[in-house]
């Protein structure tokens, strides 16, 4: 495991998202993600990955309502036009920045809609992301979101992210696995990322509950950091947590397990 990103979407909120570049850079990071990247344009967000010597490993496709409590975009039967120019979006910015990999937000069931036609209008969307992603050597996955924290969110646990993986049978799409969202579940962490690994493409950290850094919680990112170092996940692991502290104090959970002849 070398490949250690911090989310500039939940940390660093102290400055505007622009200036969140840079602290990553002080803070010795060398890979960044990004939940929804399209306040700043192209060249703006270049120009910062440029100057302080940072990847952008990841972006999420547009999702519409979904972050106001509205339902989104790619489970949402009739949506599917304005999924697709969501989607084209996320390429154009994933392709102009060699940003690796693109997530993909389910949505939730709506209140007056059946589940099936909602899981199918998901199955249907995720195959057209694979097909335009594999046109860009752009990895597509999809995220696991606790039922707590978004209600009626269409892929709450491992095993619906596992069938819909078996509904979309492509060989690019993977999950996301969000370590915090999966201990809201219930899950045991290290047990599941050893038993998916393989279908996973992107893992992000916080502790639960809480969903604040590393050692604030329960969840023992010790065990889970070394077994992750010693496996033949090739993807990134990406902090994503909300600071109990001032960011620029949340870091002792860095220095703890990260080594910098960890990252590259």
């Amino acid at each position: 495991m070398d490949k250690l990103a911090v989310n500039l979407s939940m940390i660093f909120t102290e400055v505007p998202l622009i200036e969140r570049f840079a602290l990553a850079h002080q803070h010795g990071f060398q890979h960044v993600e990004i939940q929804f990247p399209y306040e700043l344009s192209i060249e703006e967000i270049q120009t910062q990955l440029d100057q302080h010597q940072l990847s952008l490993c990841l972006i999420n496709v547009p999702a519409g309502d979904l972050m106001q409590g509205g339902n989104g975009l790619a489970g949402i039967p009739g949506k599917e036009l304005e999924f697709h120019q969501a989607l084209l979006k996320a390429i154009e910015y994933a392709t102009a920045l060699n940003v690796p990999s693109i997530n993909i937000l389910a949505g939730k069931q709506p209140l007056d809609a059946d589940l099936l036609p909602c899981l199918n209008a998901l199955s249907k969307n995720l195959k057209l992301a694979c097909h335009l992603c594999s046109e860009h050597n752009i990895q597509p996955v999809f995220e696991m979101i606790n039922g707590t924290d978004m209600p009626r969110f269409l892929v709450q646990n491992i095993a619906q992210a596992q069938e819909m993986l078996e509904a979309v049978q492509h060989p690019a799409l993977k999950m996301q696995y969000d370590c915090y969202h999966m201990a809201m579940m219930g899950e045991n962490i290290l047990a599941a990322l050893q038993e998916n690994i393989d279908w996973i493409g992107h893992i992000q950290f916080a502790d639960c509950p809480g969903r604040h850094e590393p050692n604030t919680a329960q969840i023992n990112y010790a065990e889970i950091f070394k077994w992750l170092a010693q496996s033949s996940y090739p993807g990134f692991v990406a902090a994503e947590y909300k600071p109990q502290v001032d960011s620029n104090q949340s870091f002792a959970w860095k220095s703890q397990y990260f080594s910098n002849n960890h990252q590259t």
